[in-house]
């Protein structure tokens, strides 16, 4: 019953302000104070949309936030516009990720107008997880995580933008575009080698570089391992390194077991996570053809 109650209200305050709003854009409300009377039709949309939240509702409080935000920029309010957008795309994303990406596109236009570059790129951010989570379009995913980079960059928010650039090299070596992984890893790296507070991670982006440049071929992963310990000393000496190297000796010798072994060593130190499995195993698989092909 409650909750009937609760929607009732809702409603009634929907049919109020649609009221304030006719008003508002009528020939007596231009000439006495139909501003003040669409302000107060936004307010209660929002308050009608979070009376919808209340109960559940997602699509009537989505709808409810879009109003408020449509009459808000009516009204010149760009931040309570763009505010409204995002909180309308978090009730969609319930119900509706197609027309939760759209607000949020919305709120970053406004964003983006206002200058206000970071917190458009922390909403590409959320569309790019959307996308990966809701739509499983990956392509659309890192498209977004690029913007949002881009946009980082430009505020020098260097570590987020890093942090973007990341998650686009992750998706292109999981895709198989190593080159593009492998590009976007050594630019983080280098990026940070030189960065007292973001240096210690430089090893691990060289690491995933170098298994990528393997997959591709290990000539090629050998090469880079070299370049990698001439640009950044540390890393010679890291639990990475040795295993690239033992690694790329198994693969000389076509031994699998050899290969098996490094890798559970590795793994009982520092856990693998499911990107370093996946690499992993690709180039086992690389070895174990090689070694069938040397017995044909």
């Amino acid at each position: 019953m409650e909750a009937e109650s609760k929607e009732r209200e809702a409603m009634q305050l929907m049919a109020e302000a649609e009221k304030k709003v006719k008003y508002s854009q009528s020939f007596f409300g231009a000439l006495f104070g139909g501003s003040s009377k669409l302000e107060e039709a936004c307010e209660m949309y929002t308050r009608a949309a979070n009376m919808f939240k209340m109960v559940k509702n997602w699509n009537a409080a989505g709808n409810a936030f879009c109003k408020a935000a449509r009459f808000h920029m009516q009204a010149q309010n760009k931040h309570d516009a763009a505010s409204n957008y995002v909180d309308a795309s978090s009730t969609f994303k319930k119900t509706d990720p197609h027309e939760a990406i759209n607000c949020l596109a919305t709120a970053i236009e406004i964003f983006t107008d206002m200058g206000r570059f970071t917190i458009a790129a922390k909403h590409h951010i959320t569309i790019a997880e959307i996308c990966e989570a809701e739509l499983m379009d990956v392509d659309k995913a890192v498209a977004h995580y690029e913007q949002a980079a881009d946009y980082y960059k430009a505020e020098e928010s260097n570590s987020l933008a890093n942090k973007c650039l990341l998650n686009v090299a992750s998706r292109a070596a999981q895709t198989e575009q190593y080159s593009k992984a492998i590009e976007l890893y050594e630019q983080v790296a280098t990026s940070c080698m030189d960065n007292d507070l973001l240096k210690f991670g430089t090893r691990e982006y060289f690491f995933k570089a170098a298994l990528c440049h393997f997959c591709m071929d290990p000539l090629n992963g050998k090469l880079a391992v070299d370049r990698y310990e001439e640009m950044f000393s540390p890393f010679s000496d890291s639990r990475e390194c040795k295993l690239l190297r033992t690694l790329l000796q198994a693969h000389e010798e076509q031994n699998t077991d050899a290969f098996t072994e490094a890798v559970k060593e590795f793994d009982s130190v520092s856990r693998l996570d499911q990107w370093l499995t996946t690499m992993l195993l690709r180039i086992k698989k690389t070895i174990e053809s090689e070694e069938e092909e040397g017995l044909c």
